[in-house]
């Protein structure tokens, strides 16, 4: 038997619409991941982008369990001494900036690396329910039903 790699001409794309509205931050984003690296896909090749395009819509109202809304803590550095910032979901989801953590959940869930950069291009993150991308005809992917599915089989 021989091992076929895909190759970069070969793949085919398509467009993946995730509505985030009341399912669990990592759970979605763990679906997203799969995705975007193209590990749905038979012809899964570790070192070609295989992956398929994900839009999130209504990132805002994505669920996190316990008290992650509040005590959850996002770090980043300004590059200037002294300069770590911190802050927490709650004000983010206050200041319109929900799309930015269902991004760093997914981001954490890539390789660290070119490849995992590239494949993070094809995620698009809206916290309301508008997106723009028609044209790109995306499938709707129902992921509370994956996750029910998940629970029974457990």
């Amino acid at each position: 038997m021989k091992t076929i790699s895909a190759k970069a001409a070969d793949i085919e794309t398509k467009w993946f619409l995730i509505d985030a509205e009341d399912i669990v931050l990592g759970r979605m984003a763990s679906i997203c991941a799969k995705i975007l690296r193209g590990k749905h896909k038979p012809s899964f090749t570790p070192h070609v982008d295989c992956g398929d395009g994900v839009i999130v819509i209504n990132a805002e109202k994505v669920a996190m369990t316990g008290k992650k809304v509040t005590d959850k803590i996002y770090y980043h550095h300004t590059g200037y001494p002294g300069g770590v910032k911190s802050v927490t979901p709650e004000k983010l989801i206050a200041d319109g900036k929900a799309d930015r953590i269902v991004m760093k959940a997914v981001e954490r869930m890539l390789p660290k690396t070119k490849l995992g950069r590239q494949q993070l291009t094809k995620l698009r993150v809206y916290a309301g329910a508008e997106h723009g991308h028609e044209a790109q005809k995306p499938e709707v992917l129902d992921v509370a039903s994956m996750n029910e599915k998940n629970k029974r089989s457990a």
